[in-house]
């Protein structure tokens, strides 16, 4: 009976985390699909493979920025299980003030990235200067993008993911209806979902300012943030982040960056490789990996889970609920793929066919529907297992798990391109997953020891 209660109770802290965060969630690849449904709709190949293209380059800035996310998270999590509300408060203003600084690097070196990252990345001549629009006009959002980052990572920390769900939410139906009607009923045209991008995420981040005081209110630096000053007030505290703390975040954020720079150059390679193929194919590739996401996504719910209770258990010292919460949340990875399966098993086509009006495109998709299918198995524990790692701050496993994949991806491909052609991108992908998956299982044990 009593190991009943503590399995009910720990399935409660996990869901109270994770319904908000795959609600929020949920609406991040529709977005995607929305921009892409739009153009499918009023245009041709070429402009979603811009789209595509104009998208990759946003992850390879992002992307490599996640650690401002993930290392947020996961030290103050540990600060929230140990009770130690400087380190708290050190962790979200070291955030804070390194997604400006970033922010203002990217600005100034925004058309030499984009010159290089084209000269590499094979494409038509439409779908570059597509690209190139679209990117000149989304770089405008990537102060409010990064303190996003950090701001809904340490919300999570603080084992609240409500906030980043109002948060999440309030990004993406605005950046889909502001998409939508300039796309649609402007002379803006396609070019509209980059303008709507970045009144999304400026409104996101007001969004995100705002109930600071509230949680903070306990705090002993409440006092000085306000919701008309708040940005001013944190970087006047910055004294309070302790050399402690920027020991701590220093290195693991290199750690994370690499792992990012991994991951992403995964990501990129299945985009660039299928652009080998043509714009249909880099279509197709472009369509499949939204609905990928869409199932990653909402897995990731239970990812932000397992990052904010392994933080604070590690935080505490609390080795039973540490264990406790790890069985709860491979079970519940366990439905979730389960049910993700049936559904793109009995609706895959039908879910593709919303993405596109092409006839060609929907049928020379059907091929590569089996990929789908298999996602869910895959992938749920390769998404699972970051979030407890991400918890624990473990970066040298998840920097090392990414680069043994990346390692993976390229190694099927160039193995098995001659024999099986296209087809090679896709068993490339699902062999990084699977290494993912196996490595990080392997490694569990060295967060027991943490505790």
């Amino acid at each position: 009976m009593i190991s009943q209660t503590k399995t009910s109770s720990i399935n409660q802290e996990i869901l109270k985390l994770a319904i908000p965060s795959i609600l929020a969630n949920i609406t991040v690849p529709l977005v995607g699909m929305v921009d892409i449904a739009i153009v499918g709709h009023i245009s041709d190949a070429t402009s979603i493979g811009g789209i595509a293209i104009g998208t990759m380059l946003f992850d390879l800035l992002y992307w490599n920025f996640s650690f401002l996310r993930v290392g947020t998270g996961g030290l103050t999590a540990q600060a929230y299980g140990k009770g130690d509300t400087q380190a708290q408060i050190s962790h979200l203003i070291i955030g804070i003030r390194n997604a400006i600084v970033i922010s203002l690097i990217i600005w100034l070196l925004q058309w030499w990235f984009v010159d290089i990252v084209l000269y590499f990345v094979p494409c038509t001549k439409q779908v570059a200067e597509f690209a190139n629009r679209y990117f000149f006009i989304r770089i405008w959002a990537a102060p409010a993008t990064l303190s996003l980052m950090v701001l809904k990572g340490w919300y999570i920390g603080m084992q609240n993911s409500i906030i980043p769900m109002i948060c999440d939410i309030t990004v993406n139906v605005v950046n889909m209806l502001a998409s939508f009607i300039l796309a649609i009923y402007t002379p803006l045209c396609i070019i509209g979902v980059a303008y709507g991008t970045v009144i999304a995420q400026y409104v996101g981040l007001i969004v995100a300012l705002v109930p600071l005081k509230y949680v903070l209110r306990k705090s002993q630096f409440a006092h000085t943030l306000t919701c008309h000053s708040i940005l001013t007030s944190i970087f006047a505290l910055h004294h309070n982040a302790t050399k402690a703390e920027q020991k701590q975040s220093t290195p693991l954020n290199l750690l994370l960056f690499i792992r990012s720079s991994c991951m992403l150059a995964i990501y990129v390679g299945f985009t660039s490789l299928t652009s080998l193929y043509g714009d249909e194919s880099l279509a197709i590739g472009t369509i499949m990996m939204k609905l990928f996401m869409l199932f990653s996504y909402l897995i990731d719910g239970f990812a932000y889970a397992g990052e904010a209770l392994t933080g604070r258990f590690i935080g505490a010292g609390n080795y039973q609920k540490l264990v406790q919460s790890t069985k709860a949340l491979i079970i519940w990875t366990l439905g979730i793929s389960l049910l993700f399966t049936i559904l793109f098993t009995f609706g895959g086509k039908w879910m593709f066919s919303l993405m596109t009006s092409s006839i060609e495109i929907i049928e020379h998709s059907q091929p590569y529907l089996p990929w789908l299918i298999a996602m869910p198995i895959f992938g749920c524990f390769a998404f699972m297992w970051d979030g407890i790692f991400e918890g624990a701050t473990s970066g040298k496993y998840l920097m090392l798990c990414m680069l043994y994949s990346l390692i993976g991806f390229f190694g099927c491909f160039y193995a098995l391109k001659d024999s099986i052609g296209i087809q090679a991108i896709y068993v490339s992908y699902f062999a990084h997953l699977l290494i993912r998956a196996l490595y990080l299982t392997f490694k569990y044990p060295t967060i027991l020891h943490k505790v």
